[in-house]
């Protein structure tokens, strides 16, 4: 359903009215028109404080792509990495000003609606089966952190070689997950408390950091082995510090997994689905104020991952892998309990993930249905059969981050907040050849440009064998 201003009567040049009201720029103005009371994004007033909604954005920022950017690094150097991050950081908060814009000039509140306001149902479509993609791209992230975590944490607590037991291995473990704790929770109507999960999502990680600059001090630079990949019954000798040029930082590099690290960090920082739920329930809403709302949970982002990264990689410097917590030893207590509620964060997280797409499904599918049990249940199983396969047969966690980073996280950064901002914002107010829609047109064109060329050298890495050659 369209929420719209009354003032704008659904009409484009009222429309233009109250998008010049709205737009005061990327970094706005605090001096609006004399006598003007500025343009309100709807006439319902959320209740949700400014530190709140900065909290549930940070929370819809964050993921498991955090496990993956000392890898990233790893493959671009410390200087290109952070230089890259805090592009994408600008690119991310400049994408959400679009879409901000976007929804001051009609009054709606949901992405998958202002695909239908720009491109008619084929938008909605389009835009909800990105949504789905990259929530599925989510969800298979989250399993496979169970499935390679999981087994380290039992075998340590019992002692026992995860390998040499066929009911400890990976897979199997992450069916059982599924079938015994996330289908029951994905089965829920509603989602009820599992809402309050990305609280805990957030803490867990914020942990995470707190233990990888801890051990970053403990070890120094540990190289030469990775000491989970260790049989339990093997005497795990001191980390080998030291000991050769591998402990050395590389500030700028270049190779053929660079094209694997732009999607990670792309993929880290998508949130723009939620944004306009947030801004909805943003108490006395304004562009200006859930920007700066964005502004902040971006920042913040930005920091927690470049501290995350650059501690791990000098850490493990070259030798680290895709997912990071893999790195430390399976014996020490402190990665115990990270690993414990890193587990705990995805398992919990996998059926709130798992709601919006089976809305979205229910809504492109059955749009005029009354709801049905039968169905509700249906698709929540085969979305876990169809995830499960996926994560059983992907060799890394890094094709997951490549793939759904060059695909879902573009479209949905820089591609379709462009083509909305192109097609919404009225030509009585920008031109088509103003600055403001080229500048639009140039932000969608380099998110195509990140895409073609991102799944192009991924599919050259495949085709040659050297993704499964460097696969861990």
């Amino acid at each position: 359903m369209e929420l719209q201003d009354p003032k704008m009567n659904g009409a484009l040049p009222m429309g233009a009215v109250g998008y010049r009201q709205e737009r005061q720029g990327f970094l706005p103005s605090h001096n609006p028109a004399p006598g003007r009371k500025p343009a309100q994004f709807m006439d319902y007033q959320g209740k949700t404080s400014f530190g709140m909604s900065v909290f549930n954005l940070s929370n819809a920022i964050m993921g498991s792509g955090i496990l993956g950017l000392a890898y990233a690094m790893a493959h671009t150097g410390v200087l290109f990495f952070l230089a890259l991050l805090l592009c994408i950081a600008l690119l991310s908060s400049y994408s959400i000003h679009l879409l901000l814009t976007c929804a001051g000039v009609v009054g709606i509140r949901s992405y998958e609606q202002l695909g239908q306001k720009a491109l008619g149902p084929v938008g909605k479509v389009v835009v909800a089966t990105v949504i789905c993609l990259h929530n599925v791209g989510a969800m298979s992230s989250y399993l496979f952190i169970i499935k390679s975590e999981l087994p380290l944490v039992i075998g340590t607590l019992l002692s026992m070689d995860p390998e040499g037991y066929w009911y400890l291995t990976g897979n199997f473990l992450v069916i059982i997950v599924s079938v015994l704790i996330i289908l029951p929770l994905a089965l829920m109507r509603h989602l009820g408390y599992l809402g309050y999960t990305s609280g805990l999502s957030l803490t867990c990680m914020l942990f995470f950091l707190i233990s990888v600059i801890y051990k970053k001090f403990q070890l120094g630079c540990v190289v030469g082995r990775n000491e989970t990949a260790v049989g339990s019954n093997s005497t795990l000798g001191p980390p080998i510090q030291g000991l050769n040029g591998s402990c050395e930082a590389q500030w700028f590099t270049v190779d053929s997994q660079m094209f694997y690290t732009v999607p990670i960090m792309a993929f880290a920082f998508v949130c723009h689905p939620e944004v306009l739920p947030i801004y909805t329930e943003l108490c006395r809403p304004s562009k200006r104020r859930m920007q700066a709302v964005a502004n902040v949970s971006i920042g913040a982002m930005f920091c927690m991952y470049a501290l995350t990264a650059t501690f791990g990689y000098l850490t493990f410097y070259s030798s680290v892998e895709a997912e990071m917590l893999h790195m430390y030893s399976q014996k020490d207590p402190l990665i115990l309990c990270v690993r414990l509620a890193v587990l705990l964060a995805v398992t919990l997280t996998v059926p709130v993930v798992l709601f919006p797409i089976r809305r979205a499904l229910q809504q492109l599918l059955f749009p005029s249905k009354a709801f049905s049990w039968p169905r509700h249940v249906a698709i929540a199983l085969i979305l876990l059969v169809m995830v499960n396969v996926f994560v059983i047969y992907v060799p890394t966690i890094r094709d997951i981050f490549g793939v759904i980073g060059s695909t879902s996280a573009p479209s949905l950064i820089f591609i379709l907040p462009s083509v909305f901002y192109l097609r919404i914002v009225p030509s009585e107010v920008e031109p088509l050849f103003s600055w403001l829609k080229i500048q639009a047109l140039c932000f969608g064109v380099l998110g195509v440009l990140f895409m073609a060329i991102s799944l192009g050298f991924m599919f050259a890495n495949w085709a040659t064998g050297q993704s499964h050659a460097l696969g861990h």
